[in-house]
């Protein structure tokens, strides 16, 4: 397979640009940023590479084909046209997932059998054979219409990114491992800074930092559906593998501490914390938000409080801000970061934030709140 492939790192709405900045800094270049993907050309070695590193990408596709699609006959025949017999092998497992959106053809189903029959198709002629048993490893394909335009791709991560590995059980409404990485790349916060969670449920911020604290890659732990595709050799899952065991850097003092009112969450939170290699690193305990203990200067508190849409009373919820706001005044050099879709939050923090940015946490509009003090002075020596 000597051509590019076109790859797409799918994004969480309004976090496309966090996405396309971690491509940046693992090296990708000729990146295009658009609604909810970011596209680059890519090898291989980057589907692995890619799928051990992004902290807030939701999956890695292949981009297999685009075109326009009016009619079933010309889905029919631009699926037909593609180059499917390069990945999928005659055993392959091969489901269609579906999207439609502007587009004449609505029926999303029978999209998805229009497209699932024109691959048929086209691997009968690979393959020559009437029927093919779907018993080996598994290639989720996707049709998306936009506009009347087809975008076919590949899956190439299966349980999507999100899914790190150390979470074996989780609070009530826990956030996404996905967005609490991006909520901690938005944030000022690096490793030479304390960290604190003062509602950290089942400790997902605290082990984001962590993780990015010493640079482990957060697919490390986990595997993906293109691991077993005979396309991809083994030792590029092997050299990617070492690659990022070698970028680990344990050397680096972490200051990270969660607390939360739940003494259940906090034992979800040690055993998740314990998978990932965290137990000693990071802090956790038992308290309520009002009760945080500060641990030195110049830190970062970067939380997600309970929402009334899932968790509380609304005014139990009013009560926690107001709490955090003078946990704020309090700390004089310490930056606060909070999302949340309450809309009095500022006014029940009791001062405007610096920054605002709207995110999704699932399908609930939020919006990051930025309290920015002052930087850490700068070492001279």
């Amino acid at each position: 397979m000597a051509a590019k492939l076109q790859l797409i790192a799918t994004a969480p709405m309004g976090l496309e640009a966090v996405v396309a900045r971690e491509l940046k800094e693992l090296g990708y270049t000729d990146i295009k940023v658009e609604n909810g993907r970011v596209s680059f050309p890519g090898d291989l070695i980057d589907i692995c590479r890619c799928n051990l590193w992004l902290r807030t990408s939701d999956r890695v596709l292949i981009n297999m084909g685009e075109f326009e699609a009016r009619t079933f006959d010309e889905l029919f025949e631009g699926t037909k046209a593609l180059e499917w017999q390069d990945f999928i092998p005659a055993n392959g497992e091969f489901p269609v997932e579906g999207r439609s959106h502007k587009s004449q053809l609505s029926s999303v189903p029978a999209c998805q059998g229009i497209v699932k029959k024109a691959i048929v198709e086209k691997l009968k002629g690979t393959y020559h054979t009437e029927w093919f048993p779907e018993n080996g490893p598994r290639y989720v394909i996707e049709v998306i219409l936009l506009n009347d335009v087809a975008l076919l791709t590949l899956d190439t991560t299966g349980a999507g990114l999100h899914k790190r590995g150390y979470r074996k059980h989780a609070t009530e409404a826990p956030l996404k491992e996905t967005l609490a990485a991006a909520l901690i790349q938005l944030s000022r916060w690096n490793p030479s800074r304390p960290f604190y969670d003062p509602c950290c449920g089942s400790g997902t911020l605290p082990i984001e930092a962590a993780m990015i604290g010493w640079n482990v890659a957060p697919g490390l732990r986990r595997s993906f559906n293109s691991e077993n595709w005979p396309v991809i050799p083994e030792e590029l899952w092997e050299q990617a593998r070492e690659e990022a065991f070698d970028a680990v850097d344990d050397s680096i003092p972490l200051e990270i501490t969660g607390s939360d009112i739940d003494p259940e969450a906090i034992e979800i939170a040690k055993a998740a914390a314990k998978a990932a290699g965290f137990a000693k690193e990071i802090k956790f305990h038992a308290a309520p938000a009002v009760r945080m203990t500060k641990t030195g200067e110049y830190g970062c508190l970067i939380t997600n409080p309970p929402y009334g849409e899932r968790i509380g009373e609304e005014k139990e919820i009013r009560r926690l801000i107001t709490q955090l706001g003078r946990l704020y005044a309090e700390m004089p050099t310490w930056s606060f970061f909070t999302i949340s879709p309450t809309p009095t939050f500022e006014k029940d923090f009791g001062r405007p934030a610096d920054k605002r940015r709207k995110l999704f946490n699932g399908r609930i509009e939020c919006q990051y709140y930025q309290y920015l003090g002052p930087l850490p002075p700068r070492n001279r020596d």
